[in-house]
C-alpha cells in the first residue's frame, strides 16, 4: 500500500509505512516484552483518539513522562499522529527540573503512569494522561493534517551553563536528520539499534528515529547508562552479544569506562590494548557530547577492530542532534593524537562554518566559532525570542541565509575535517550576549593546557577552565584525574621538570610549566578522584573545586620528595566538596601567587629598558637633559625626574612583552582587553621621549607643539579613559545556580 504525499512529509508517517510494510516485525524490545510494527501503529492511533479526546488539538504540546519500556513509544507516536509536538520529561528528574520544563513549556496533557501522576500533577497544572489506568476513546481516531513544518517535539537542552531552554524541532528537522543517519550509517532494517539514553536527552530520540523510521528493530537497555552512575558497564557486551546489537550510541563518559573494560584495565589510558574484548556483531559505534580526543577515539576502535566503525559525532539539539561525524577507521595513530579531538565532515544536507569575530568565515586554520546551516536547523528556542535572534542569525554566504552560532570553537582544517576545541562557556562560564570569539584567547588557552596536561603519563583525564576564586577575580585551573596505580613519587626525567614528576598539584603544574614553555600556564592543577558531571554527563563546571592558595602547596624545598608529599597531603585534605561549599584542593603551579621566571624576565626588561633610555636620551634628544642653565639647587628635581623617565619607559617596554596575559586574565571583552594593554604600554612609555622633546622644542614653535599635542597629549588622554572603562566594566562571573 502507497503511503499519501502527506505522510511522507511527516516523521510518524515513515513509521506508519514501515507498519504496512512488514506489521510483524518486531520495532521495539525491552527484556521480554516487544511490540511489532502492526501492534505500536495500533497502539497508538488508539492513544492518539484518547488525547484528542482530553483536549490535546494539533499545534499543541504534550508532555510525555513515562519510565523505560516499549510504551514510551507508543505515546510519543501517539502524540505526533495528534497533531502535536511531544516534550520529553524524564518522570525521576529532580523536582526543580520538573516544574521548571512544565512552567516553560505549558502542555496540555501530560502522559504519564500511574507511579508518577501524583508527583507530575503537583510539579505542574497540566491534565495527565495516564497510560496504565486509562479507559479507552470512545471514538475511531481521526488523523488531523500534518506537515513538514509542524512542530514535532521540544528538545530542553541539558543546561550545562544554566537552566534548560526549549529548541523547537519540526518534522522536517528530524526527516532531514534521519536521511543523513541513513546514508552515513548505512542503516537497514535488518539493524538491531540499542537505545540506552534517557528520554529527556535528544540522543533518545535520535535513536528512536533511526530506528524505527528505519523498520529495524530498537532494543531497549534495562538499565540507564546516562543518568545510573551505579550502572555496570561491564554489562554491556553481554547485553550486546544477547540482543544481536548492530548499532549504538555512547556519550563520551560511558565510553571511557568501555575502553577501561575492553583493555582489561579498568581506569587506564584510551589506547592500552594488553588486553580485552569486543562487542560481537556491532558494526557502528557511535561516540557524542563532549569532547573525545583523537586517541581515545583511535584506541577504542583498536579494541574493537575493523569490523566495528567508531565515530566521533558533533552536534547540538539546537541542529537536531547530530552534524558532524568523524570516522576513525582506517586512521593511523599520528603524533599529537591525545592534544585534538576531530568531529571531522558534515553529515549530508547539513553545512558548517567557521566564523571570525565579524560574523563571516575564516580562512581554514584560523580558529574561530562553529556555526551550523542546513535542514536541521531548528525555528529557535520556546519562549526565548532574544536567545533565538542571538544564537539563529542570518548569513549572507549560506544558501539558506540563517546559520546557528553553537558557542563552539573549532578549526577547519586544510583538508575540510573539522577539529573541536571547545565549548566556550564551559572554560569562562556564561558569556551573556557576548559571541564567543571575545574569549578566543581564554579558550585557546586552555584547550593547549589541557591537552598538555592529559600527555602527562599518570593522568587519566583533565580538564582546565577559568574559576574566579573572588568576585573579580579570575583564574585558568587545571584538574586531573589520576590513574589508578600512578606511583606519586614516579618521576620522568625527560618531561623537563627536573625531576618533578610526582602526581601531586604542585608536580603537575611544574610539568605543564615545562610543557607550555611557561605560556598561559594554569594559576594551579587540582588532582581529584572523578571531574564532576552534570545529569547529561558532562564536566559540570560549577561543581569544580577551587584551588588552594600557592603557599599551601608549593613545597618548602623543590627537590625534596618528602616537602612534595606533604603539599600533596595538605591539598587533598582539602578536595571535598564544591564552589558551593567552598572546597578548595590541589596545587598551586606559582603562576598566580609566587616569582617565576616570568617575573624574573620582567624586572630584568625594566632595568634594561630604562638604562637603555638614560643612556640613549643624550643621542636621539641632544641637549635635552641640559642642566647648566637650572640653578643647582634645582638639579635633583629634575635628576629625578629623568630617572622616572627612564623607568617608565622600562617598565612600559616590559608590560609590552608581558602584560598582555595578565590582562586577558581579568575576563573582560577581549577588544577592550586588547585596547587597554596598548594604552597602558602607552601610558607608560610614552613620557620619555614626550618630554625629552618637549623640552627642545620653543614655546612659539607653533606647528612642532600642535604635533606634540596630537601626538603625545590628546593620545594620553584617550588611553586613560580606556584604562578608566576596563577598571569600570564588569568581567564575565559564571551564572549562579
Amino acid at each position: 500500500m502507497g503511503m499519501t504525499a502527506e505522510r511522507a512529509d511527516t516523521l510518524h508517517g515513515l513509521v506508519e509505512e514501515q507498519a504496512r510494510r512488514a506489521p510483524a516485525a518486531v520495532a521495539v524490545r525491552c527484556g521480554e516484552r516487544e511490540l511489532t510494527y502492526g501492534e505500536l501503529d495500533e497502539r497508538a492511533n488508539g492513544l492518539a483518539a484518547l488525547l484528542a479526546e482530553r483536549g490535546l488539538a494539533p499545534g499543541g504540546r504534550a508532555a510525555v513522562a513515562l519510565g523505560r519500556g516499549t510504551e514510551v513509544y507508543v505515546a510519543l507516536l501517539a502524540v505526533l499522529k495528534a497533531g502535536a509536538a511531544y516534550v520529553p520529561l524524564e518522570p525521576s528528574a529532580p523536582d526543580a527540573l520538573l516544574r521548571h520544563v512544565l512552567a516553560d513549556a505549558a502542555p496540555h496533557v501530560v502522559v504519564t503512569e500511574e507511579a508518577h501522576r501524583v508527583r507530575l500533577a503537583d510539579a505542574g497544572g497540566a491534565q495527565p494522561v495516564c497510560v496504565d489506568t486509562a479507559a479507552r476513546a470512545g471514538a475511531p481516531f481521526v488523523p488531523p493534517p500534518v506537515g513538514p513544518d509542524d512542530l514535532a517535539c521540544v528538545f530542553y537542552t541539558s543546561g550545562s551553563t544554566g537552566l534548560p531552554t526549549g529548541a523547537l524541532v519540526e518534522h522536517r528537522n528530524l526527516l532531514a536528520a534521519h536521511e543523513g543517519w541513513r546514508e552515513v550509517y548505512g542503516l537497514t532494517a535488518a539493524d538491531r539499534i540499542l537505545q540506552t539514553a534517557s528520554l529527556e536527552f535528544d540522543v533518545f530520540t535520535a535513536d528512536w528515529v533511526r530506528a524505527l523510521c528505519t523498520g529495524a528493530t530498537l532494543v531497549v537497555a534495562p538499565y540507564n547508562l546516562t543518568l545510573d552512575r551505579t550502572a555496570d558497564v561491564a554489562l554491556l557486551p553481554e547485553l550486546v552479544a544477547a540482543e544481536r546489537i548492530t548499532v549504538l550510541e555512547l556519550n563520551v563518559r560511558t565510553a571511557r569506562r568501555l575502553t577501561a573494560l575492553l583493555a582489561g584495565t579498568v581506569g587506564t589510558r584510551a589506547g592500552d590494548t594488553r588486553a580485552g574484548g569486543a562487542l560481537p556483531g556491532v558494526r557502528l559505534l557511535t561516540v557524542g557530547a563532549e569532547k573525545w580526543y583523537l586517541d581515545e577515539q583511535l584506541g577504542l576502535q583498536r579494541l574493537l577492530g575493523e569490523d566495528t566503525r567508531v565515530l566521533n559525532v558533533y552536534g547540538l539539539a539546537e541542529a537536531t542532534v547530530d552534524s558532524t561525524y568523524f570516522d576513525a577507521q582506517g586512521t593511523a595513530a599520528a603524533d599529537g593524537a591525545e592534544r585534538v579531538s576531530l568531529v571531522g565532515r558534515p553529515f549530508p544536507g547539513t553545512r558548517v562554518y567557521v566564523l571570525g569575530p565579524n560574523g563571516t568565515p575564516v580562512p581554514r586554520g584560523r580558529l574561530g566559532e562553529i556555526a551550523v546551516a542546513g535542514g536541521g536547523l531548528t525555528r529557535g528556542y520556546l519562549n526565548r525570542p532574544v536567545e533565538t535572534a542571538r544564537r539563529f542569525v542570518r548569513a549572507d554566504f549560506d544558501p539558506d541565509g540563517r546559520v546557528l552560532l553553537t558557542g563552539d570553537l573549532g578549526v577547519l582544517r586544510a583538508d575540510g575535517v573539522l577539529e573541536f576545541t571547545a565549548r566556550a562557556e564551559a572554560v569562562v562560564g556564561p558569556l551573556g550576549p557576548q559571541r564567543a570569539t571575545t574569549v578566543l584567547a581564554q579558550v585557546r588557552a586552555a584547550a593547549r593546557a589541557e591537552a598538555a596536561l592529559r600527555g602527562h603519563r599518570a593522568v587519566r583525564e583533565a580538564a582546565v577552565v577559568e574559576v574566579v576564586p573572588a568576585p573579580g577575580k579570575r583564574l585558568l585551573v587545571g584538574y586531573a584525574v589520576i590513574a589508578p596505580g600512578a606511583d606519586p613519587a614516579d618521576a620522568d626525567p625527560a618531561d623537563g621538570t627536573g625531576g618533578a614528576g610526582g602526581t601531586d598539584g604542585w608536580s603537575l603544574s611544574q610539568y605543564l610549566r615545562a610543557q607550555l614553555d611557561g605560556r598561559s600556564v594554569p594559576a594551579a592543577v587540582v588532582p581529584v578522584s572523578e571531574l564532576p558531571r552534570t545529569r547529561a554527563g558532562k564536566l559540570d563546571r560549577a561543581a569544580l573545586p577551587l584551588p588552594a592558595p600557592p603557599e599551601h602547596t608549593a613545597p618548602a624545598r623543590p627537590g625534596a620528595a618528602g616537602s612534595r608529599t606533604t603539599g600533596s597531603r595538605k591539598a587533598g585534605a582539602r578536595t571535598a566538596g564544591s564552589r558551593k561549599g567552598g572546597g578548595k584542593a590541589g596545587g598551586g603551579g606559582g603562576s598566580a601567587g609566587s616569582a617565576g621566571p616570568a617575573s624574573c624576565f620582567a624586572v630584568a626588561v625594566v632595568v634594561l629598558g630604562a638604562f637603555f633610555a638614560a643612556v640613549t636620551a643624550d643621542v636621539f634628544f641632544p641637549g635635552a637633559r641640559d642642566l647648566s642653565a637650572v640653578p643647582s639647587g634645582y638639579h635633583f628635581g629634575f635628576e629625578l625626574l629623568y630617572r622616572c623617565e627612564d623607568l617608565s619607559f622600562g617598565a612600559g617596554t616590559a608590560f609590552l612583552f608581558f602584560g598582555l596575559p595578565a590582562v586577558l586574565r581579568q575576563g573582560r571583552p577581549v577588544r577592550l582587553s586588547l585596547l587597554t594593554y596598548l594604552s597602558v604600554v602607552w601610558l607608560l612609555a610614552s613620557w620619555w621621549p614626550q618630554d625629552n622633546l618637549y623640552r627642545l622644542t620653543s614655546a612659539t614653535d607653533w606647528p612642532r607643539e600642535t604635533a606634540m599635542v596630537l601626538v603625545f597629549n590628546i593620545p594620553l588622554m584617550l588611553a586613560a579613559v580606556v584604562v578608566v572603562t576596563f577598571l569600570l566594566s564588569r568581567p564575565r562571573t559564571p551564572a549562579k545556580r
